[in-house]
């Protein structure tokens, strides 16, 4: 399941170096725009403590966790809606992500080059944000006049959509995003359909220096960026990327170490990962046994046929059912013969919406 998150921002706030840290990937980190012109993509693993322990109880040949993408795409700057700079190339990969990382940067460094001036974490988030908005009025604007055309000819797919469209054009004329307009799940697969920029869920990712990872709450640029944050109902991670890039190239140990010593609980990078995660209504299943504990991705929603799916098309094909039991079962009984013999282990069907933190074995017939 290829889903992706997009890390956007203006030049110079600390994609790149975020990125580095995230893939270990290398990703050109210069101190001038456009430093990056063409998307790096990188896959990571999701952290859960979880497989640690499937691990531990089934002692398997070998684990595998489950995956994201993350696609760092170039800076955008004011007027990148009107192709400035390299604006369209730019607005072009962000259509193609599935959900939207905005790094703001929340730090004072006179040598580090800020593309207007001057630090100010808002101003910065209302440019991408209106530029992503004036895109998307663009996009509305031409569609909406070939649709009131065929809504005239009374094309019942046109009338449908021409009253939502004119909702969209109204609210990206007064400055918001088409995530601030109520649809009803009708007319949300019809918006989908539109492949809008500014429908995409979006996190926001603070970036601050090293002397204020412990003191986050003291950062006034960051209590702006949580306030703004907090009137569009998204959530903000709060990152030193020159640390966690400094971290990537860490074992687990001395990064654990490391950690500690630092008296944080969670890596920045881990907190943005499952948060990216949790943002696109993504969720893990297990399956397991002595070749392999592996982890799932899938979309909150699905059923076992569909999951089984993610494995492989023949599962989903020839799906009978599944044996399953929940994570927290297995672990309290310790094993899967236990968790049989107290009739945790359930027989569920087609019809059966998988949970987070199931562990799996699917029955098929191809």
């Amino acid at each position: 399941m290829a889903l992706t998150a997009g890390i956007v921002g203006l030049p110079n706030v600390g994609k790149s170096t975020l990125f580095n840290a995230i893939t270990k990937a290398g990703a050109l980190a210069a101190n001038y725009p456009f430093a990056t012109i063409d998307p790096n993509v990188g896959i990571v693993e999701v952290p859960d403590a979880r497989l640690d322990k499937l691990t531990e109880l089934v002692v398997p040949k070998k684990t595998v966790p489950t995956a994201f993408e993350f696609t760092d795409i170039a800076g955008i700057v004011e007027g990148a809606s009107k192709g400035e700079g390299l604006g369209n190339k730019f607005l072009a990969h962000i259509r193609e992500v599935d959900a939207i990382c905005q790094v703001v940067r929340c730090f004072d460094d006179e040598n580090i080059t800020h593309v207007s001036g001057k630090v100010d974490p808002i101003s910065d988030i209302e440019v991408i944000n209106l530029e992503l908005i004036l895109a998307d009025l663009e996009s509305v604007d031409k569609r909406l006049a070939r649709v009131i055309k065929m809504a005239k000819q009374k094309d019942k797919d046109a009338m449908v959509e021409e009253p939502i469209l004119t909702r969209l054009k109204e609210a990206f004329e007064a400055g918001k995003s088409g995530r601030s307009v109520d649809f009803s799940e009708e007319e949300l697969r019809v918006v989908k359909g539109l492949h809008l920029l500014t429908i995409k869920p979006m996190l926001y990712v603070a970036n601050v220096s090293e002397d204020d990872i412990m003191a986050d709450d003291e950062n006034e640029y960051v209590e702006k960026v949580r306030a703004f944050a907090a009137d569009e109902g998204a959530e903000v991670i709060v990152i030193c990327a020159r640390i966690e890039e400094e971290m990537a190239a860490l074992e687990d140990e001395e990064k654990s170490m490391f950690l500690e010593e630092l008296g944080i609980k969670e890596s920045g990078l881990d907190q943005l990962i499952k948060a990216s995660y949790s943002l696109l209504g993504l969720a893990t299943y297990f399956t397991a046994g002595v070749q392999e504990v592996r982890a799932w991705t899938f979309r909150k929603g699905m059923k076992a046929p569909q999951c089984a799916g993610v494995i492989h098309s023949d599962f989903e094909k020839g799906f009978i059912r599944a044996e399953t039991v929940a994570y927290d079962d297995l672990v309290a009984t310790g094993s899967m013969v236990a968790a049989k013999e107290a009739g945790k282990v359930r027989l569920e069907g087609k019809e059966y919406v998988v949970q987070d933190g199931d562990v799996m074995l699917f029955r098929f017939n191809v």
